[in-house]
């Protein structure tokens, strides 16, 4: 049995040694797939004398994106050429013409040394002025090179003060290049001027602009917009929901667009087979100024309207974007019984704005739709049906009635001992 067993491991190191050396003789077409060029990111950090005020989490603007700054470099994925740029980081005087010059590469765009940068951005204090416009420009040139993707992150509390020169102009001179660029924005001051600025300079790039106003909402969108760089690019379809499921455009997976106004019911449609799961999240953008105290809603529905399962949020005015998912594994069934269900998917949301604000056109929202093969345990509640609530009731109900009976029972069982005694 032992030389048995030491003859065929011979004979499977002698396979895999053929097979190395096969692998190798190949050419290069056949056995490798060609290298993707390294996505290149550069974070753009207003360091303008705004920046002390103390007004994110107790601490000053400052601080709150040094400490962001700090998770975001902890993160950045291996394949992603990372650098740094400020704007306003080193005169503090009156003279206009030098302060709207002062933007530098604080970080050279490249592989990231994680050490080096954070004692790049541990060196940055408030100083002076808010070059945006060409702070953008000089982000555009470190990017230049190469085919890869390319990507701005711009953080900034305020609004550009080296007027004539208008950041937005200047993003839609870098988007008429053709280098396939984006610019995405966020505004660490919920103020409607600096939200239009910003959200301009965004959309002329295809970007994104979002409001935060806490340090771990500031890290956490920027190490998404650094990870979307290290991603393939997803192209997302524009779709126009319905007022009803019956009407409802039907959607495939994917990633889908739409405007939705204010306090209305969006309607799509997906089929989902037995033996699948769908998952469908979407997120619903105020890029206008809106109302505190808001929400929206995310319902699975039968055609019949039967409520399966939902997903829901709220917001209070903190941020320019809300979301919501939910997940709806459909359990398998017999071979004789494999016809998809036609699955309506609800978004509705609970906006509302000063009669001054514009209502048209709609708010954008973003909806993903995936629809993938169902766990065989799924730990969802919605896969037991208790989405909809009244087999939840009826479980609390007879666990109530069990817990009721020992109760009971036990009580007894002890008075009746003592009594004994």
């Amino acid at each position: 049995m032992i030389i048995r067993r030491r003859l065929m491991a011979g004979v499977g190191i002698l396979l895999a040694t053929l097979a190395t050396g096969l692998g190798s003789a190949l050419p290069a077409s056949a056995g490798e797939t060609p290298t993707q060029a390294s996505p290149k990111v550069e974070l753009v950090l207003d360091v303008s004398g705004s920046m002390r005020t103390r007004d994110i989490d107790g601490q000053s603007r400052m601080s709150a994106a040094k400490q962001a700054f700090n998770e975001v470099l902890d993160a950045v994925p291996e394949q992603v050429q990372l650098g740094i740029r400020t704007l306003g980081a080193d005169y503090p005087g009156d003279d206009r013409k030098v302060g709207c010059k002062d933007t530098k590469q604080l970080y050279p765009v490249g592989p990231l040394d994680r050490t080096e940068a954070k004692t790049a951005v541990a060196t940055l204090a408030p100083t002076g002025w808010t070059p945006i416009g060409p702070a953008l420009l000089g982000a555009a040139d470190d990017l230049e090179g190469g085919d890869s993707t390319r990507r701005i992150v711009l953080i900034s509390d305020g609004e550009d003060t080296c007027g004539p020169l208008d950041p937005c102009e200047v993003a839609r001179d870098i988007a008429a290049r053709g280098i396939h660029l984006v610019i995405d924005t966020l505004g660490l001051v919920p103020n409607a001027k600096i939200r239009q600025q910003l959200t301009c300079i965004a959309e002329a790039t295809g970007g994104t602009y979002t409001a935060v106003q806490h340090t771990d909402e500031l890290s956490g969108r920027v190490k998404q917009l650094v990870d979307r760089a290290a991603e393939p690019v997803v192209t997302p379809v524009a779709t126009k929901g319905a007022d009803s499921c019956t009407d409802a455009p039907e959607l495939k997976p994917g990633l889908y667009t739409d405007r939705e106004k204010f306090a209305e019911h969006r309607w799509y449609r997906v089929e989902v087979k037995p033996g699948q799961e769908l998952r469908a999240s979407v997120s619903v953008f105020a890029d206008r100024a809106v109302n505190n105290d808001y929400g929206m809603l995310l319902r699975a529905v039968t055609t019949h309207g039967r409520e399966i399962v939902r997903g829901s949020e709220a917001g209070t005015g903190r941020t320019d974007a809300i979301s919501s998912g939910l997940r709806y594994p459909k359990p398998e069934q017999d071979e004789d019984e494999q016809t998809p269900e036609t699955v309506c998917l609800q978004v509705s949301n609970s906006f509302s704005a000063p009669a001054s604000v514009k209502t048209t056109p709609g708010m954008p929202l973003e909806l993903t739709v995936d629809v993938v093969d169902a766990p065989d345990e799924a730990a969802d509640v919605a896969a037991f049906g208790l989405g909809h609530g009244w087999w939840l009731l009826g479980l609390l109900t007879l666990t109530g009635l069990i817990v009721g009976l020992l109760f009971g029972w036990i009580s007894r069982w002890r008075i009746a001992v003592w009594r004994t005694r």
